[in-house]
């Protein structure tokens, strides 16, 4: 990492945190922040999971639903009352100083005694052109998240992308909304145990084997192109997992789990001190309102952690 001159250095003001994405844990946060009235600066790279929401019915205050961009939107214009302005950017490196930490985006450098880091998770996606997938998303026809909007395809012909145990559970748990259920593998055959396979058959699901060619749209409809055919579906979702955007934590020693979420005790904070977390990057139920319920809990964390080191007096 390549670090400011001394002088430049000393004479660049510290932030009591930064905080990196600002999605709705990164944006919840910022708010409580800056009313407890902190110096804070929130940079994001522009990839919120929540940004790709067609529309959610299940964010409570919302009849009718809202969509992730709008939800955003209202976010952002929330914390630009209180002062915050997003910017824009990736955070390429996140190292500790001796009285806090350091990051950088590009030529840009921020001090900070405290970080929060908000940074979501990816999700893999199933093999289909990046435009396609986009459209599929925004019509409904691909999906990601059965406790989202699973009610929303109730009686609907679904398929899940997926195998072993996650694509099991992920199967089961559709079926609570409709009879008409596909278990699909990306690869080839379904490497599920005999309770799983046992327990898929009773609920009435059928097996298909792959692999999966690109997936494609077909009027309302989306295809999964297999050996044996090409079945159409309602809408698709992907069991596939997802990455966790916890490297700048690891870098920093931070203990994750072993799918590499970011380990935080009760009050959000992580194994390094003065490092905090929220919402997908953190192992939990990845929903907008958990999500911005753990921002409220490490904003407050952070105000009474520097307040026990120093009183915040302005």
């Amino acid at each position: 990492m390549t670090v400011a001159s001394l002088e430049t250095w000393e004479e660049m003001p510290q932030l009591d945190c930064l905080i990196i994405g600002a999605g709705p844990a990164g944006l919840t946060a910022a708010i409580y922040l800056a009313r407890f009235r902190l110096s804070i600066r929130i940079v994001d790279a522009g990839q919120s999971r929540a940004s790709l929401i067609a529309r959610t019915h299940n964010h409570a205050g919302f009849p009718g639903g809202i969509s992730g961009p709008e939800l955003l939107a209202r976010m952002r214009a929330q914390a630009g009352e209180f002062g915050i302005e997003v910017i824009s950017g990736s955070i390429e490196t996140l190292a500790r100083g001796e009285d806090g930490f350091v990051a950088q985006s590009g030529a840009r450098q921020w001090r900070a005694r405290s970080i929060l880091l908000a940074t979501g998770v990816v999700n893999n996606r199933p093999p289909i052109d990046p435009a396609v997938h986009d459209v599929a998303v925004q019509r409904g026809l691909l999906r990601y998240c059965p406790i989202c909007d699973g009610y929303d395809v109730t009686d609907k012909r679904i398929a899940v992308i997926g195998t072993r145990t996650h694509g099991h559970n992920e199967a089961l748990f559709l079926r609570m909304y409709s009879a008409d259920v596909t278990l699909v593998s990306p690869d080839g055959g379904h490497a599920l145990s005999g309770d799983e396979r046992q327990r898929l058959e009773a609920a009435g699901i059928v097996l298909q084997d792959g692999p999966c060619e690109p997936l494609s749209i077909d009027g309302k409809h989306i295809r999964i192109s297999v050996p044996d055919g090409a079945p159409r579906f309602d809408t698709v979702y992907p069991a596939l997992g997802s990455v966790i955007r916890s490297d700048l934590a690891t870098g920093l020693g931070a203990e994750v789990t072993e799918e590499g979420c970011l380990v935080v005790d009760g009050h959000q904070r992580a194994s390094v001190a003065g490092l905090y977390a929220a919402g997908d990057v953190t192992r939990g139920l990845d929903q907008i309102s958990h999500a911005m319920g753990q921002a409220g809990v490490a904003a407050t964390t952070i105000r009474n952690d520097l307040a026990a080191i120093a009183p915040l007096l302005r």
